[in-house]
């Protein structure tokens, strides 16, 4: 096993991610998570332990986006860098759609990936500017 660069499979993983957050669907979100996990942005940071834990911190997600009418998210993959034998830094910028098929300008963030026999899995999110 290696550290995950095909843009396939990168894109796969994180169209599934996004679909799990646009619809709810916080056990799948918590799937694409190895644990522990990391969360940091200028402001905060936060950590998981647990399927549970990432599942209670992603809760107010799906309302947060039925409120602003998304009903699907992209992933824009940017920079892929391998970092070791098992982990990939990926940069993604999040481009939504609304329920008129508009595009929605989303955010930007680095993840680090750890491969693992079911897939890349997310070790850290860091929201950049």
């Amino acid at each position: 096993m290696t550290a995950s660069t095909d843009l396939d499979a990168l894109t796969d993983f994180f169209n599934r991610y996004g679909v799990a957050l646009t619809t709810g669907d916080v056990a799948a979100v918590a799937a694409c998570y190895a644990l522990p996990g990391l969360v940091v942005a200028d402001t905060y940071s936060f950590s998981f332990a647990s399927p549970a834990a990432v599942a209670l911190s992603f809760v107010g997600a799906a309302p947060d986006y039925r409120e602003r009418e998304l009903v699907a998210a992209h992933a824009v993959i940017g920079d892929v860098q391998p970092v070791s034998a098992l982990l990939t830094e990926v940069a993604v910028e999040w481009e939504f759609l609304d329920g008129r098929g508009r595009r929605v300008p989303g955010e930007r963030y680095r993840y680090l990936l750890r491969s693992t026999d079911d897939g890349p899995a997310i070790c850290t999110v860091i929201r950049t500017p």
